[in-house]
């Protein structure tokens, strides 16, 4: 029953079949039989746990168990109060609105690992650094929640899940780690 973290590195996909022009899962988790617990689209990067545990599976990512998945965006444009407050608050999306989370500015990462084609610069545009976090995690469900507010986001990155750290762990991109599959994680295990 592994327990697999991945460092999911920006233009992967969340799949293990083998893509004509992207990465897959395939590429940098070797452990046969485990499967990822919820997903990242190809444009983000960060934390994602695989398992062949459909329970724990289904612990993690389903939103009904509210596990809490923190996230930092990049956003085009000075983020303001207002903007946060209308993130926390939940953001009509037209087809749903996102329950409420906690929505804060962090300082532009250090710790952050370069990116992979980097973001584009623009000299007249500034950007933001905020963290999200979220218990749903619906496609795409971040970055449209960034551009309902007005700010599109530029680079997300999945930081935590539950009480589980990316920087903590220590993982690099395209780095795994397999972790106890019973640990006193906050609502994983």
């Amino acid at each position: 029953m592994p327990l697999i973290a991945l460092n999911k590195p920006f233009g992967t996909i969340c799949q293990f079949s083998q893509h004509d022009t992207r990465a897959s899962l395939a590429d940098w988790v070797k452990t046969p039989g485990v499967y990822p617990a919820g997903r990242l689209d190809a444009d983000s990067e960060g934390l994602l746990l695989l398992t062949d545990d459909g329970a724990l599976q289904a612990r993690i990512a389903e939103p009904r168990h509210k596990l809490v998945k923190r996230y930092w965006a990049q956003v085009e444009g000075a983020v303001d109060e207002t903007a946060l407050k209308a993130l926390a608050r939940g953001v009509d999306l037209g087809d749903y609105v996102t329950r409420p989370c906690r929505a804060e500015f962090v300082e532009p990462p250090e710790t952050l690992w370069p990116r992979t084609p980097p973001i584009r610069y623009r000299a007249a545009i500034p950007t933001t650094w905020i963290e999200l976090a979220i218990t749903e995690g619906k496609n795409r469900q971040v970055r449209r929640m960034t551009a309902a507010v007005g700010f599109p986001t530029l680079r997300l990155v999945r930081v935590g899940i539950g009480a589980l750290d990316i920087f903590a762990l220590g993982l690099e991109p395209g780095q795994t780690t397999t972790l106890p599959p019973r640990a006193p994680w906050d609502g994983i295990a």
